[in-house]
């Protein structure tokens, strides 16, 4: 009858309350559903709202750096094409990587098997390709600062670009070959639905960390030290040199300070990004014996997310080219079609 039917629904809907209440990611599948962890505020609306303007942040900021590097000729410098290929890698973080986490936030996944091994292979891909370009931008301050003459030679916009390329398809190579297996069967390791579990074996695992985390930082850290000594020591013999120098002279002192200017701000850079990055592979490295939370392991991704955020505001308090560009982009000067002839710098 109608009333039995309505009694029913009633029923099944009081039930599907309960289960949801209990904590049930997927309250229709009674036996086979995960448990929300209890520590993940799923109602807590601020946290939502806070990362989802971090978010929005990152997308506009990265955004803002990429529109200003490819419109303006005077910026298709060697060095901004670097900068270009981390602000691309960043803006995709904040717009694939960050939204996916708010959703995690609650504790289940939800998008299905196929996404989530798109999205931990993603995850891999632009991190490891955040790391390349660290390390190409390390190299490039390392030969504008120690061999400023064949700087120019060395370093030229195709070699850039062919640099660029192999850094992004050899992280694509290398992540397909270490995910393979999550990629053909995204619910291996899953022990139940709303899981999107990620495992590789040791010797795979010692591999990444090693290739992905301990060469590239050692490489950076080498080379940023050489050029915090030799930046050193050319401020050193400046204030030696009398006042009265040539016209020569001084366009050189004036070049060799602004090469010292770019590589305090991009040492800024690859500081932050080294601090930011360490305490996402800390649970990798500790291995087995390191026992830590939920909330642990979601504050570390996150952190290391924010690092994209903090990229575009490092540049514009250290270049002033970016706070210009920024002024013709929200003023819409750069819709004249002379716009990317304009003195930028």
């Amino acid at each position: 009858s109608a009333d039995h039917r309505s009694s029913s629904a009633a029923v099944f809907s009081l039930t599907m309350e309960a289960l949801s209440e209990a904590g049930l990611c997927f309250p229709q599948l009674i036996n086979t559903s995960c448990r929300r962890p209890r520590h993940f505020p799923s109602e807590n609306i601020l946290l939502y709202i806070m990362l989802s303007c971090v978010s929005l942040l990152t997308v506009t900021l990265n955004l803002l750096v990429i529109v200003s590097i490819s419109n303006f000729r005077q910026l298709h410098t060697p060095t901004n094409l670097f900068l270009l290929s981390l602000a691309v890698s960043d803006f995709l973080v904040g717009l694939l990587l960050m939204p996916i986490r708010i959703l995690l936030t609650g504790g289940c996944w939800l998008l299905g098997s196929l996404m989530c091994a798109l999205f931990n292979y993603t995850s891999f891909l632009l991190t490891s390709a955040s790391v390349g370009n660290m390390v190409l931008i390390s190299v490039d301050r390392y030969i504008a600062i120690c061999d400023p003459l064949s700087y120019h030679v060395k370093v030229t916009q195709s070699r850039v670009q062919i640099c660029i390329c192999l850094c992004w398809g050899c992280s694509a190579f290398y992540n397909s070959v270490i995910m393979k297996d999550h990629l053909k069967d995204p619910d291996r390791f899953n022990s139940c639905y709303g899981e999107c579990v990620l495992f590789t074996d040791i010797l795979a695992g010692t591999f990444d960390v090693v290739l992905t985390f301990f060469a590239p930082i050692t490489v950076i850290v080498v080379l940023y030290m050489r050029v915090f000594v030799v930046a050193v020591s050319q401020a050193r013999a400046m204030r030696s040199q009398t006042a009265a120098v040539s016209i020569q002279g001084s366009v050189r002192i004036t070049a060799k300070k602004s090469e010292r200017k770019a590589a305090t701000a991009l040492g800024v850079v690859v500081i932050v990004f080294i601090l930011s990055f360490c305490p996402y592979f800390y649970p990798t490295l500790a291995g087995a014996n390191f026992s830590y939370n939920e909330f642990l392991l979601a504050f570390s991704i996150w952190l290391f997310y924010f690092n994209s955020c903090l990229n575009p505001l490092i540049y514009a308090f250290f270049y002033p080219w970016f706070r210009k560009s920024i002024k013709f982009i929200v003023t819409l000067q750069i819709l004249q079609p002379s716009s990317c002839d304009i003195n930028i710098l």
